[in-house]
């Protein structure tokens, strides 16, 4: 079982900051976890990821702006952003890639939680 949980979001103004999470509660194997957004009309795009040892790769929108980080135990991911701007607006995804046994692995994805970022 995989059971993803995504808080944090909320409507903010331009410029402004907000930290989202994603709590995992899960026996299996993860691989990384991920966070994705998706507009309205528009394609669901990477924010960024983080793998299980740790690194780090962020999407072109995300570059210099958000942080993507993990607990020690990798059950809650957390992202940063900073220097919201209205093309932020999305509903945010959180994705974790896990295994219960090999061969066999899937992508399990949260809920969402909305971000709305007025100018």
């Amino acid at each position: 079982q995989v059971q993803l949980v995504e808080s944090g979001g909320g409507l903010v103004q331009a410029g402004s900051s907000l930290t989202l999470s994603c709590a995992a509660s899960t026996t299996f194997w993860v691989t990384d976890m991920a966070w994705y957004r998706q507009a309205p009309g528009k394609q669901r795009e990477l924010v960024a990821t983080i793998t299980a040892d740790g690194n780090k790769n962020y999407g072109p929108s995300a570059k210099a702006r958000f942080t993507i980080s993990k607990d020690h135990g990798k059950n809650i991911m957390t992202l940063q952003m900073n220097s919201l701007t209205p093309e932020d607006t999305a509903i945010y995804y959180c994705k974790v890639r896990a295994s219960r046994e090999w061969p066999s692995i899937a992508d399990y994805w949260g809920q969402g939680t909305q971000v709305t970022v007025s100018s």
